[in-house]
């Protein structure tokens, strides 16, 4: 990263010669180690190296980006970025990028093991999945995939940020379905930032999970406690909650919350946290992807409304401190607002036990279709069961599930001691009453 970081400084240099008010040098690397698998087969295998730089620069307020991935061509970069700033309107909202402040100390974000493995490791991972699934009689693997990342990123800008980040995961996926009359399908998924994962118990999971689903039984269209596994939670919170805690999204009229912090918004033994430091999470870092340090943010403390998420940009409008929530696709991208990792607090206890009657949701498809402004929601059910004297019972042949996730937070009622990694969202079972379910 030396040579890159001397790009960095003399990139910067170029920037304010040319007139800007301020720069901001983005780089990012990484090494992509991927598999796919389509019926019990591994269909392909390949490693993808990729790096690029992004330069922000601002002049009399105006914003100007170019990127590219040739860094042999960052002057022309730096002064494209500089001419975009130029022939730009000056926004009156624009306040400056971060300023070089104290930065947390992260763990477990980088592992050794991750970084060493091979394309051979990486390959019998991906058929440990296979074999896990296809041990378990009548199951095939529709699909499948592997993924081993290392990344590095460097920021620099002109208001003193200097920070160098670097980071692995590892992940796996399988999607099975049965054989015979009665057809049933299943995926299980597991992520982390080390080596610790049991890649033959995520095709198990699948597999059985799929076996126990067949021969569903029709129900009728009632209102009932819903246990959401957390897979299906983090993906109803996903479409319909966080959109509406964006400050951009708060800002600009896209959401229902505006003007209501402070409020009770939920039931008060929930807590909902964003957190950028947490060991081991899937978005830790030392700062966000420009340069604000990273931190824990309380979005819902004891069911009251605390705060929206900022980057520097949105925080600026709003007269306040950036959260550190400036994410990037990629960068040939601006930071916007993203959540980091989002967490759901609730006490814990044997949530299933404790349920008399009601309906357990594995999965949902279509949350992504829900309206992110009002949270109204219809997904379907995938391997739902019902639940009938502290046990899971009956597989569920159709099911469908509609409600609004304001309301849904105000209606939790117990968490399970499950909590997993669902990609950023950090979550585990979550039981809410009064639920429409439709048969």
């Amino acid at each position: 990263m030396s040579d890159i970081y001397d790009v960095a400084t003399r990139s910067l240099k170029l920037a304010e010669k040319c007139g800007a008010d301020e720069a901001e040098f983005y780089f990012s690397s990484s090494k992509l180690t991927s598999a796919n698998v389509r019926k019990n087969t591994i269909e392909g295998a390949k490693e993808l190296v990729s790096e690029g730089i992004g330069i922000r620069i601002a002049i009399n307020g105006a914003l100007g980006y170019a990127s590219t991935n040739i860094i042999s061509r960052i002057d022309d970069v730096v002064r494209t970025a500089v001419k975009s700033a130029r022939v730009r309107e000056s926004d009156p909202d624009w306040s400056s990028l971060p300023s070089n402040s104290d930065y947390p100390d992260v763990s477990n974000v980088f592992s050794d093991q991750i970084n060493n493995i091979g394309l051979g490791e990486c390959i019998d991972l991906t058929q440990q999945m296979i074999e896990g699934a296809t041990s378990i009689p009548d199951i095939i693997v529709t699909s499948g995939s592997f993924s081993r990342s290392v990344g590095n990123q460097l920021i620099l800008n002109t208001n003193g940020v200097e920070i160098e980040d670097h980071g692995t995961a590892v992940s796996g996926f399988v999607d099975v379905i049965t054989t015979g009359d009665n057809i049933s399908t299943a995926y299980d998924y597991s992520i982390s930032r080390n080596l610790d994962i049991d890649f033959s118990a995520i095709g198990r999971n699948a597999a059985d999970l799929a076996l126990a689903s067949i021969n569903g039984i029709p129900i009728e269209t009632h209102r009932t406690n819903v246990i959401f596994h957390p897979f299906a939670f983090s993906d109803i919170l996903e479409s319909t909650f966080l959109p509406s805690i964006d400050a951009d999204n708060v800002q600009k009229g896209r959401s229902s919350l505006i003007g209501k912090l402070g409020e009770e918004l939920t039931v008060p033994e929930l807590t909902l946290v964003d957190d950028g430091t947490l060991s081991g999470g899937i978005e830790t870092s030392v700062s966000d992807e420009e340069g604000t340090p990273s931190q824990r943010t309380t979005v819902v403390g004891n069911g009251v409304l605390d705060s929206y998420l900022y980057d520097s940009y949105t925080a600026g409008k709003d007269n306040v401190n950036s959260t550190g929530n400036a994410v990037r696709n990629s960068y040939v991208s601006n930071p916007s607002v993203g959540t980091r990792n989002f967490i759901i607090e609730y006490p814990p206890s044997d949530i299933i036990s404790d349920t008399d009657g009601g309906v357990f949701v594995n999965t949902v498809i279509g949350a992504h279709t829900a309206n992110s402004i009002s949270g109204d929601f219809s997904v379907e059910a995938r391997n739902a069961f019902t639940i009938k004297n502290g046990q899971i019972d009956k597989p569920i042949k159709s099911l469908m599930i509609s409600g609004n996730i304001f309301e849904m937070l105000k209606n939790v009622t117990g968490a399970g001691y499950d909590v997993k990694k669902a990609g950023g969202m950090v979550t585990p079972s979550i039981r809410i009453k009064n639920v429409n379910v439709v048969g």
